[in-house]
């Protein structure tokens, strides 16, 4: 992950206008977050898309998210390996019993 917040920073640096506000950016993220799930329902929804519409990948919606998250990351100086660090321990101790485990047989180990 640090590679990738230092790539993003690397290109945005290249431009006097640098990173947007925080708050655009999280509206930006918002307008991204609303294409990914277009694409999501015409894929496996009950909303096909128009024949006038242009074909785009989920991946490609997943990566413009992340993309903005990694710029939103940088310009709080937020290290999003260690925000993933603090959520899992989050997952690993307060819901470690929250869902039902697949028993080791089940997993075929």
């Amino acid at each position: 992950m640090k590679q990738l917040q230092k790539e993003v920073d690397e290109y945005i640096g290249q431009f006097k206008e640098g990173y947007f506000s925080p708050l655009a950016m999280l509206a930006r993220m918002t307008e991204e977050l609303g294409e990914l799930a277009r694409e999501v329902n015409h894929h496996y929804g009950e909303k096909p898309k128009k024949n006038s519409e242009d074909e785009k990948a989920i991946e490609e919606e997943m990566g413009d998210m992340l993309f903005v998250l990694i710029c939103l990351a940088n310009s709080l100086n937020i290290q999003l390996d260690d925000a993933h660090d603090r959520v899992m321990n989050k997952f690993n101790t307060r819901d470690k019993n929250r869902w039902t485990r697949k028993d080791k047989e089940e997993d075929g180990q």
